[in-house]
């Protein structure tokens, strides 16, 4: 395999995979999967199980050979590099440590296989260990750091080698929530300080919409909706970005031209293009208004307590829709209560009546 030129270290590199295709047997694990994603920039892959989220980063880092396709990294296609003259860093869920070395050795490791000297790569090595906090245990050996703190040097020893792309495959999952919100929010800090380039593999929406730039939702080893985290949530271009992104409900509804009648009122169709008349409303909790009405033709199945709000499920027209309330709104509607619903979005998306999902997958 040929070589790939480092840049000197630190800067972020622009990465583009076009059209990649990888099959295993009878399954099109990536099927003509594309992506760009700019120098400095944080982008997740968010999807159910067997998506080809894992695929695509391995793909990247030169852990899967593709079929099909090409992986760019500042222009050069790297397809057929192999993944350590890739001059990227890797992260794994599994932390993936050498029981048998120091924080400060395993920090250190990638740059004594680069040839750097004895005491720079001990300096260096300090160096990072403190950026991720974890100076004082820097003769510590994994088995007697917490989960947290090996997964912060398995970070630094990515870190150190200065790559132009970081690659995180999961890291998170494995620790409990508390720990998982404070790295969370150490990653995205360190990433923007050094402005690497990041693709970031994860199945929780609440990850990607933190920490990335920009998410991927990927769908059958295509890509569904690439957009901000703001856009993805507030205008999701299919029914299965809807509903795994964030919560949403589906109402069924018929179409006139160019809206949907909801509850009385007529509502612009955000996707005209769209030919179907019978179709399904996708709406988000905040899309809808709620009071309590005995002559309503809406039915309180559910309440959920949520803090400084509660989501409130009604039965109505054969459908379940659920409506984000202030708490204290909320306070005196109960089980079985008659209610009536109002539509306060500008526009709707609607999709083919029923259309599968597939978010129950994950």
């Amino acid at each position: 395999m040929s070589q790939v030129p480092t840049n000197g270290g630190g800067s972020g590199a622009r990465v583009e995979l076009r059209e990649l295709v990888r099959i295993f047997g009878r399954t099109r694990a990536l099927d003509g999967f594309s992506l760009e994603v700019e120098p400095g920039e944080l982008v997740a892959l968010l999807g159910p199980s067997g998506c080809g989220k894992t695929t695509a980063l391995r793909a990247l880092a030169g852990f899967e050979l593709v079929d099909h396709g090409q992986v760019l990294v500042d222009g050069q296609d790297v397809a057929r590099v192999s993944p350590q003259d890739r001059d990227m860093g890797m992260v794994f869920q599994s932390y993936s440590l050498f029981p048998n070395m120091s924080a400060l050795h395993n920090v250190a490791f990638g740059l004594r296989m680069r040839g750097v000297r004895s005491v720079a790569r001990r300096d260096k090595a300090h160096e990072i260990l403190e950026l991720v906090g974890l100076h004082e245990h820097a003769e510590k050996y994994p088995h007697q750091l917490s989960g947290g703190q090996q997964q912060r040097v398995a970070l630094a020893r990515a870190l150190a080698i200065e790559p132009r792309v970081l690659l995180l495959d999961e890291p998170l999952s494995a620790l409990d929530a508390k720990v998982r919100t404070g790295l969370r929010d150490q990653i995205r800090s360190l990433q923007q300080r050094l402005a690497i380039t990041t693709v970031f593999v994860t199945h929780d929406q609440e990850e990607a919409l933190s920490m990335a730039d920009r998410v991927c939702v990927m769908r059958d080893g295509r890509g569904e909706q690439t957009a901000t985290p703001a856009e993805l949530y507030s205008r999701p271009t299919s029914a299965f970005v809807a509903h795994f992104v964030g919560v949403s409900s589906r109402v069924p509804v018929r179409r006139d031209g160019a809206t949907v009648g909801l509850w009385g009122t007529a509502v612009a169709v955000r996707n005209p293009e769209l030919a179907e008349r019978d179709v399904d409303a996708v709406l988000r909790p905040e899309d809808v208004a709620i009071a309590a009405d005995p002559a309503g033709a809406a039915t309180v199945v559910h309440k959920s307590f949520l803090g400084a709000i509660t989501r409130v499920t009604v039965s109505a027209e054969s459908a379940e829709v659920r409506v984000d309330v202030r708490s204290d709104a909320a306070r005196d509607l109960n089980h079985g209560d008659r209610v009536a619903l109002t539509v306060v979005a500008r526009d709707v998306l609607v999709s083919p009546r029923n259309e599968r999902t597939d978010v129950d997958e994950d």
